[in-house]
């Protein structure tokens, strides 16, 4: 996914607009990373008895910010309520390994005339056309818009040193 030539292993620490950077990937890098990928975001919310939920949703990256859409009645929107703190992870299952991890704050908004939705689908389906893709299109009024601003970014690339593992699961 990450159509960089950059091999450097030395850590570039960056602050824009008061996120900070630790990693091997410039933020423009980062940037890039963010905007081109399609896998689905991890998203970690602390629960009322202190233990972490992970939670895999849909986002688009836009001005520097994770976009995500969630019900008004899930428990995603209910912990966010309660704690507004977040961490999350983007990154594939399989090796080689690289991706982007952070911390940061999520703010809620009801959807509206947003085109987020109608994004999340296009980019994670390939249309709006698909019995699912209509289902949330038809409870849109009932949607919330998720703002991650981020507070911290780390990226990891172990693809350099993991260039000879195949992603084929080993036998059991």
């Amino acid at each position: 996914m990450r159509p960089f030539s950059s091999s450097r292993e030395k850590n570039h620490v960056c602050k824009t607009m008061s996120v900070k950077l630790k990693g091997p990937w410039t933020r423009a890098e980062t940037d890039a990373f963010l905007q081109n990928c399609s896998w689905p975001l991890r998203l970690a919310c602390t629960g009322a008895d202190g233990y972490p939920r992970v939670v895999s949703v849909w986002y688009r990256f836009h001005n520097s910010t994770l976009q995500c859409v969630s019900h008004r009645n899930s428990a995603l929107v209910r912990l966010i309520e309660r704690d507004p703190r977040t961490g999350f992870e983007l990154a594939p299952n399989d090796p080689p390994y690289h991706g982007v991890r952070g911390q940061g704050r999520v703010s809620m908004a009801p959807l509206g005339d947003s085109d987020v939705l109608e994004a999340l689908l296009d980019r994670y389906l390939g249309d709006q056309e698909s019995r699912v893709g209509n289902w949330l299109l038809s409870r849109k009024d009932e949607e919330m818009l998720l703002t991650i601003t981020p507070e911290r970014l780390f990226t990891w690339d172990y693809r350099q040193r993991m260039a000879d593992v195949t992603t084929d699961p080993a036998p059991r």
